[in-house]
């Protein structure tokens, strides 16, 4: 299963536009960030957003260049302060490759639950316009994580148990790939 996370495009503040649509510079972002994807032929089963105008253009310009089986849609759920935990269940039992547009902390809240274990671990720099690729392998889930007693890995980000290889809370999710506007020209 693949899950692109997308943090959407550079929106007006809500003093120049109460509905904070994208910007100029947040489509012309959107647009080279597509651009760049393009050539990888992206395909998912859906593709969700948050219902917030901002979140729903750059949806919009994603869903020029990817190919969608099922079905875009206004998603709940996918606010900036909502209960990331919810999402990470419903995402347990899919295996279905998922494009969520959204917002912070939402997204790097998620990225975190998912890789980490903990929704405070901070661990994706997420930018405007920029996707981040996870994805978690159904098939090879031993990927050389070592057996050791139970112990923190790190403080407060699960354990290792002592007759497994797994992280105790923490799913075999792995960082595939990460783009941003800036980094493009």
């Amino acid at each position: 299963m693949k899950l692109y996370l997308v943090q959407h495009a550079k929106a007006a503040s809500k003093e120049a536009d109460p509905e904070r649509p994208l910007t100029e510079e947040g489509l012309q972002d959107i647009r080279k960030i597509s651009a760049f994807i393009k050539p990888l032929n992206l395909c998912v089963d859906y593709l969700w957003h948050s219902g917030k105008k901002r979140a729903e253009q750059t949806s919009n310009v994603l869903a020029e260049v990817i190919r969608i089986n099922k079905g875009k849609t206004a998603s709940e759920g996918l606010g900036p302060s909502d209960d990331v935990k919810v999402l990470k269940d419903k995402l347990s039992t899919s295996k279905q490759d998922i494009m969520i547009v959204g917002h912070l902390p939402f997204l790097s809240k998620l990225v975190s639950l998912l890789l980490a274990g903990s929704e405070s671990a901070n661990i994706v720099a997420f930018k405007q316009g920029g996707i981040v690729c996870l994805n978690r392998d159904e098939q090879n889930q031993s990927f050389d994580k070592p057996k050791m007693a139970s112990k923190p890995v790190l403080p407060g980000y699960g354990t290792l148990r002592r007759d497994e290889s797994t992280v105790e809370g923490v799913e075999p999710w792995q960082l595939e790939w990460m783009v941003i506007p800036e980094l493009l020209t």
